[in-house]
């Protein structure tokens, strides 16, 4: 072209002058005439001149729909000009130089990375390749290179992955070529592939030529060279090459250098490189135990604790902390198995599974330490090639997506006649009340009390409705009632009683508590306890009213009798237990302190030498908590070790405390300290105590007398620690036993602690935790109970502890043990607390402990509490345990208005409503909302009395009593996950789940399909409450076989409950729901029922643990109150789902679905590998940078003072079915 052709360019206007100079060239590109490359060399010189000078020019080329890229990169492939080349270099170096990485990413969408590949091959076949050329081609390439996720691939197939590192080689001098052809060395290297290939050609050694000592010359260079070589060193190849030479110790001399001569922290990134060098190094055995023989651990410990002082080297410490903790050598837990300490013989072994492997793991195998390559931070180097596509989407390969499997199909499994047991558990259908006596025949109506200011009151019947129990009778028994509450007392708080001795002589227990006396409604009730005991002895004591603290045990009655082991320190103190309460057997409480309580009030103490009783006024217990009820009921509670103590936080009871208690502030930097703590072990041996305090594997562990030792406790119901080491003066390791015929499953913890002082910290790791994350990271707090707070008045579960962190740790054990599951290591819950009392006996739970013994009493005292001319309560043994312990089930509704036909068939026809709780014993909250709601449906609350009318209700509040006596944290006896063993339970084994599915089972077969069945959980990382319920759409939604989910045609109800909840309970949370079927989870109670028996409204409803991040409890950590509330609006929502589940009073809306999947289509997303969620509730857990993460800086949302009450309102309850669609569709 002339310049006569261009002279019109004068006229174009500044704005269009970028796009006149494109259409020039790709009219060049489309004329390949000779003489073209002057016009074209002089077109791209003025667009370099453009894109230098104005960021619009770099705008216009890179904009949706220019063509700009397209031009320039055709020109540059078909151009052999080297002007007209270094001209278009610098002109897309400049486009992609800013703009962040959208520009680079165009680039590489329009086939850049290619084009310059082949061009960077054509350029090294010169004999003397162009210095400038490849200056500028490396700049671009390593700038486009991190958004070319197959860069790498593309080098090795176009055979310049080596040129590069020639240019390196033959130029360690000339830095302005070196440094971007590392940069391009160090994006190629990311493939495991290239870096085999590259460390073969001896990058590694070229490398270590470069870097070196502290030195302030060519410090970008020297930063580019170890981001290079930390990248090769991820190869295990690599790493084993550079341990082989030494490298390892090299690596730590340049790093103490450059941390000595770096005074103003200038040169951090270089450091930095360097830490990231050994980090990548250490992945490998080879290197950890190089890094170990080059005394890295102290190294690394001292320069890290150099910068403490300053903020911005936290990256160093916390990369030094990583390292450390990884070359921490590994160790076997100090125990002589990882197996329980507890053994029950099975009577079927089964054939396959977890527990057949257990039985025919080798003698002592779990005792070996697993020497391979298990850290999380390795990456696992293969030969072969991976894809990696931008837009590729991750999928669950859990979700099950054969759609003939998802369709349920009522499958019974079992004869009908075998079902004809259970109809036994069902009199209801064919009770005809003649033999009943009602008050009258019309319909009565209820009367609420306008006092009543709970939900969860247990009502009592007035004294001219009573009725002489008939034990005769079918279905429940009629019992007179037990007046404990009067009209003006009918409310929370209320005090505990226990009885005097004289008063329990010659009585039974139905007996006492009919006798007791109806206090003024202005009156609490109140008891007498004994203060200043070391022991109290249950046993009865017929020679004597002298009562010695003793040490006596629980023994069944055919066992011979126990021996007592008397305190050498008698007390004067009446007991407040004894009688023929205890003939025959005894129960042992916990210790009291032997210094006595520390009293308010000094009277206190003076009067108990006088023998005058010391009164124990607890505040607020639940009506259905009877302490000497308890103790009476513990003595059928049958235990693998024999339990013979009772928990003081059991006997006592809990209330909950008035005052919120917000999720934990996370201190800055507290796992890194910890970490820390925990390599001067290591590094300072000598200041290591290592004091076995206590053993369940040795019960001849003793600790000495002394009063800076802590002592340990955990023989009681649900008690879960094996052993405790005294580590420093007052911080103690402490390993959890495993679930019975397990050897894992440890999370669960319940134990007593006593000996302390006052105004110290006490440090408490549990060493041996199996989850990777937990709620401990994220606010959550342990349980602390005080037996002192106890006794004056405030029984509470409460949260404490600080510096609270979950890390993973140096033990570990062997992958045959774990039964090949990956991630052998075990995790620190570390926290200290800081105790209020001295010589305290306190107790430590991971929630809120609620025993099997302690459901027996709720379950006794509603029955002895209830009102039964207005409702039909019973209670049936669904089968034995294991150990022989009875499964208990009730059934709960209204008693039909009299025994006229249309009244008894109307009370036949109610659909039944099935729930289950509390198969994973470590899941408590689950039996606190069980709690909630077994109340409400027995309280005398308009709403209850209306739910009691619409439902029959069959409910197991415990389907694992064996797991939660013994402390287990997941499993029943067999050493099973119980909630795995829907599909196929074995009678033998899985009794409890056999008959609970017998029951359903026979439901269908009467076509009597419960309405709604919900299993209760606990969530141990996530927060809030929420549900998982089974939909065929929404799993196929997240399959690839979406054209197959379009054509389903699904009711949209199984969305209704979880949707009314979410808008009348604090603390649900729809966003947290899911309705995806997964493979994983296809014998689960939840599948299992909706997919076999077909109930359509399936749940699972899981309670976190830790507290709530949305709504009315936004915050806070969560409590028995509000998981007892949960239980109540649960009831709440059945009453609201019963107008919206008939077709003659409910139609659900067609725009349901729609509107659903359009919440799925925004909302959804993947956030593990095995459970879909529509929200997540905390970040995936990074081990890197959770060292140094700061705690959640989102303020805590002041609460009204009612937060806590979670009494529905009227107004909230007695919305019309109207109101609750509004809301639905809303």
């Amino acid at each position: 072209m002339n310049k006569a052709k261009i002279s019109s360019e004068k006229s174009v206007s500044t704005s269009s002058r970028t796009l006149f100079l494109l259409s020039q060239l790709e009219k060049i590109n489309v004329c390949s005439v000779s003489g073209e490359s002057d016009s074209a060399r002089y077109v791209t010189s003025k667009i370099l001149h453009l894109v230098q000078s104005q960021e619009k020019t770099r705008k216009e080329i890179t904009s949706k729909g220019s063509t700009g890229i397209e031009v320039i990169l055709s020109t540059l492939e078909n151009t052999r000009d080297l002007q007209t080349i270094l001209n278009i270099l610098n002109i897309l170096i400049e486009v992609v130089s800013v703009g962040g990485g959208r520009r680079a990413s165009v680039l590489v969408t329009k086939g850049g990375t290619q084009i310059l590949l082949q061009l960077l091959l054509t350029a090294s076949k010169d004999s003397s390749p162009n210095e400038e050329l490849m200056v500028l081609l490396h700049t671009l390439l390593a700038k486009i290179g991190p958004k070319d996720k197959k860069i790498g691939m593309k080098a090795r197939i176009n055979g310049v992955l080596n040129t590069s590192l020639n240019l390196v080689k033959h130029n360690l001098q000339n830095h302005r070529l070196l440094l971007p052809c590392l940069q391009v060395l160090r994006v190629y290297s990311n493939n495991s592939v290239n870096a085999v290939s590259l460390g073969k050609n001896g990058i590694v050694e070229l490398l270590f030529k470069i870097i070196g000592p502290f030195s302030k010359r060519n410090t970008s260079l020297m930063k580019v060279a170890l981001d290079t070589l930390a990248a090769l060193l991820k190869s295990k190849t690599n790493a084993r090459r550079a341990v082989d030479r030494g490298y390892v110790q090299v690596l730590l001399t340049i790093y103490v250098d450059w941390h000595r001569h770096d005074g103003r922290h200038r040169y951090m990134l270089i450091r930095k490189g360097v830490l990231q060098c050994i980090k990548s190094v250490t992945n490998i055995k080879l290197g950890r135990k190089a890094f170990l023989d080059a005394n890295g651990m102290k190294i690394l410990y001292n320069t890290s604790q150099e910068c403490l002082a300053v903020r911005t080297l936290d990256p160093l410490v916390n990369t030094s902390s990583l390292i450390m903790r990884k070359c921490f050598p590994k160790n076997r837990l100090p125990l002589p198995t990882i197996k329980s300490a507890f053994h029950f013989q099975l009577p079927v072994i089964p054939a396959s599974g977890p527990v057949a492997q257990l039985y025919s793991l080798p003698p002592d195998v779990d005792d070996v330490v697993d020497e391979s390559d298990d850290n999380d931070d390795a990456e696992t180097e293969t030969e072969t090639e991976i894809d990696d596509d931008k837009d590729q989407h991750f999928q669950n390969d859990d979700i099950e997506t054969d759609i003939n499997k998802l369709k349920p199909k009522q499958e019974l499994g079992r004869s009908i006649e075998e079902l004809k047991m259970y109809e036994k558990f069902f009199p209801e259908l064919s009770e005809i009340f003649q033999e009943w006596d009602f008050v009258s025949k019309k319909p009565k109506r209820f009367v609420p009390d306008a006092n009543m200011s709970g939900p969860i009151v247990v009502p009592t019947a007035s004294e001219e409705h009573s009725a002489e129990a008939n034990p005769s009778a079918k279905g429940v028994a009629l019992k007179e009632c037990n007046p404990l509450l009067t009209e003006g007392n009918n409310r929370r708080p209320m005090y505990l009683v226990l009885p005097k001795k004289d008063n329990m002589k010659d009585s039974s227990l139905r007996q006492q508590n009919d006798q007791r006396n109806i206090l003024p409604s202005i009156q609490c009730l109140s008891q007498e306890i004994v203060k200043g005991l070391d022991r109290i002895s249950l046993q009865n004591s017929a020679k004597s009213d002298q009562y010695y603290v003793t040490e006596c045990v629980v023994k069944k009655e055919s066992k011979a009798s126990p021996t007592t082991l008397a305190c050498s320190k008698s007390c004067d103190y009446v007991s407040p237990c004894g009688g023929s309460l205890f003939e025959g057997s005894s129960v042992q409480l916990g210790k009291l302190c032997c210094t006595g309580v520390d009293s308010e009030d000094e009277g206190d103490s003076r009067s108990s030498s006088s023998g005058e009783h010391v009164m124990l006024q607890v505040s607020d217990v639940s009506p259905v908590h009877d302490c000497d009820l308890y103790l009476e009921m513990v003595k059928s509670t049958k235990s693998i070790p024999d339990y013979s103590e009772v928990a003081y936080p059991d006997y006592f009871g809990h209330i909950p405390p008035p005052f919120k208690e917000s999720i934990l502030e996370r201190p800055y930097g507290v796992q890194r300290t910890k970490i820390c703590q925990d390599i001067e072990r290591l590094i300072y041996q000598n200041d290591i105590i290592d004091r076995v305090v206590y053993d369940l594997d040795d019960l001849s562990c003793s600790v000495p007398e002394e009063a800076d030792v802590l002592k340990f406790n955990s023989k009681f119901e649900s008690g879960n620690l094996r052993k405790v080491i005294q580590i420093r003066k007052n911080e103690y390791d402490l390993i959890l036993n495993s679930d019975i015929n397990s050897n894992h499953y440890h999370q669960w913890f319940y134990f007593e602690v006593s000996g302390m002082k006052t105004g110290t910290g006490y440090r408490f790791n549990i060493i041996n935790c199996e989850k990777s994350n937990s709620q401990f990271n994220y606010g959550m707090q342990p349980l602390m109970y005080s037996v002192q707070e106890a006794l004056h008045s405030r029984p509470c579960w409460i949260r404490v502890g600080t510096d609270i962190c979950y890390y993973k740790n140096h033990f570990s054990r062997s992958s045959i043990a774990a039964g090949g599951q990956k991630g052998k290591s075990y995790y620190t819950i570390t926290f200290t607390v800081t105790f209020q009392h001295k010589d305290d006996v306190c107790y430590f739970a991971y929630h809120y402990p609620y025993t099997y013994t302690t459901l027996k009493m709720h379950l006794k005292k509603l029955e002895s509490m209830h009102n039964p001319q207005q409702i039909y309560f019973r209670q049936d043994v669904l089968c034995e345990t294991l150990a022989g312990n009875s499964c208990p089930l009730v059934t709960i509704t209204a008693m039909p208005e009299s025994n006229y036909y249309e009244h008894i068939c109307q009370f036949r026809n109610r659909p039944y409503i099935f729930l289950s709780a509390r198969v994973h014993p470590g899941e408590t909250n689950a039996s606190w909302v069980m709690k909630g709601t077994l109340e409400y449906l027995m309280s005398n609350s308009p709403n209850a009395q209306c739910l009691r009318e619409s439902y029959i209700f069959k409910i197991i509040p415990m389907l694992n009593p064996d797991g939660v006596i013994n402390g287990n944290h997941r499993c029943s006896l067999s050493g099973e996950d119980l909630n795995r063993q829907w599909q196929n339970p074995n009678p033998d084994l899985h009794p409890t789940i056999y008959h609970a599915k017998g029951l359903l089972q026979y439901l269908a077969a009467i076509k009597r399909l419960p309405l709604v069945y919900c299993d209760y959980h606990g969530h141990s990382r996530k927060k809030n409450v929420f549900m998982y319920g089974c939909s065929i759409r929404e799993t196929m939604w997240h399959t690839s076989v979406n054209a197959a989910s379009c054509s389903l045609d699904e009711d949209p109800c199984y969305r209704i409950l979880p949707k009314i909840l979410s808008q009348t309970a604090p603390a649900f949370c729809m966003g947290s729901c899911s309705f995806v079927v997964e493979k994983s989870k296809e014998s689960t109670a939840r599948v299992v029922v909706w997919r076999e028996i077909g109930v359509q409204r399936s749940y699972t409803m899981e309670s976190t643990l830790c507290g709530c991040d949305q709504g009315k409890y936004k915050g806070l950590q969560i409590g028995t109150r509000e998981l007892e509330e949960m239980g109540a609006k649960f009831c709440v929502g059945l009453l609201r789902l019963k107008g919206m589940s008939s077709p003659l009073e409910y139609n659900p809306s067609s725009s349901l679905l729609d509107i659903e999947n359009e919440l799925i289509e925004s909302s959804c997303k993947v956030t593990s590998p095995t459970t879909y969620v529509l929200d997540e509730d905390e970040p995936r857990f990074l081990e890197e940078v959770d060292y140094s993460a700061e705690s959640n800086d989102d303020q805590d949302v002041e609460l009204p003072d009612n937060t806590g009450d979670y009494e529905a309102t009227n107004q909230d309850d007695r919305l019309s079915d109207s109101d609750s669609a509004r809301i639905l569709f809303s």
